[in-house]
């Protein structure tokens, strides 16, 4: 590892350990962008290092968002009575209750998600181009339709998540677990990520992106590849899901779990404003994206959506590479690449 990166590192450290301290009051807003950093990572591993553009993977998202608050249900209570009965109304978790459900819920969290990406990943990734990007489009809006008609998770009405418990801190202490819970998964995530994409993975995804069929002419079994980074993006993405339904405390299908007008979209945009196919383009894009997202709902309430169209047009526009695109054409240098000093001083002069 690179002096650059340890230092890289070691500032993201810091500032993830001590923001609920330094910004208390932003202590929500910064788990949140914990979470669409998570989705835009997640994203990229297939839009844009295997370039295969998926509208859907908000349905992995949803799935270990009804997961994990179901598991937590269920293992002490009947799952159908809490939804119809209103839930922590009725029903109250112990302490230990609590965390070991949510324990469990999590894990469910990430390999059910997993698990269905794999059983639909050999039925529709053998699409290709905009029939894939419409395929996954339409998932992920079935997917909010058919949660919204079962009535053991609430149906259209929603359920509500296991209160935190009364003896343990409150709300500041809930706010504090939650929050590092979600540092602790994107760096979980993030070095995850690095890491298979250094070993012959990363090679073959990119393979498949330059030209999926010439890399099977040269034997590659890229239906295994591509399957294989739909379930690691499915188990990350449903984990995240199981924690942003914890944080919110109320699940609802189309507006927050299978959100694919917000969060189904935001994860793509992120991904392509830090720039897609990179390792911390898609880190850099939910940073800036959720900055100009919470500024929008602070200063242009009523207008937020007009001002989040105009921010999707200039990234479209002035930004089709990613901001991690734009520097690296502007300063090479910086990024590694061998810049020919003769080559340079001649387009100068040309210019």
């Amino acid at each position: 590892m690179s002096k650059k990166n340890i230092i890289i590192y070691s500032l993201i450290l810091v500032f993830g350990l001590s923001a609920p301290f330094l910004f208390p009051a932003y202590k929500l807003q910064i788990s949140i962008l914990w979470v669409l950093t998570i989705l835009a990572l997640t994203w990229d591993i297939q839009g844009g290092q295997m370039g295969y553009n998926s509208f859907g993977n908000i349905l992995f998202f949803g799935v270990g968002m009804y997961v994990c608050s179901s598991v937590q249900i269920g293992m002490f209570f009947p799952l159908s009575e809490w939804t119809a009965s209103g839930g922590e109304k009725t029903f109250l978790h112990t302490t230990s209750q609590y965390f070991q459900g949510f324990t469990y819920g999590l894990i469910f969290a990430g390999i059910v998600p997993a698990i269905v990406a794999a059983l639909i990943g050999y039925g529709i990734l053998g699409l290709r181009g905009h029939y894939f990007a419409i395929c996954t489009l339409g998932i992920g809006i079935a997917a909010g339709e058919i949660a919204g008609g079962i009535e053991l998770i609430g149906a259209g009405q929603g359920m509500t998540v296991p209160p935190w418990p009364k003896g343990i801190g409150g709300t500041e202490l809930r706010s504090q677990f939650f929050y590092y819970l979600c540092f602790l998964t994107v760096c979980v995530t993030f070095f995850v990520i690095r890491l298979i994409y250094q070993t012959r993975f990363g090679l073959v995804i990119n393979a498949i992106r330059d030209n999926e069929d010439k890399a099977e002419a040269m034997g590659i079994h890229t239906m295994r590849y591509k399957i294989i980074g739909w379930v690691v993006s499915a188990f990350f993405l449903g984990i995240a899901g199981g924690l942003m339904g914890n944080m919110i405390g109320y699940i609802e299908p189309t507006e927050i779990a299978f959100a694919g007008s917000t969060y189904g979209v935001f994860m793509v945009l992120m991904a392509i404003l830090g720039g897609k196919g990179t390792l911390w383009g898609p880190v850099i894009g939910a940073a800036v994206f959720h900055v100009f997202k919470e500024g929008f709902w602070t200063f242009f309430l009523g207008w937020q959506y007009v001002a989040l169209g105009a921010l999707i047009i200039v990234i479209v526009i002035f930004f089709p590479e990613g901001i991690l695109g734009w520097f690296r054409e502007k300063y090479p240098e910086n990024f590694g690449e061998v810049v020919d000093e003769v080559d340079r001083t001649a387009q100068v002069e040309l210019t």
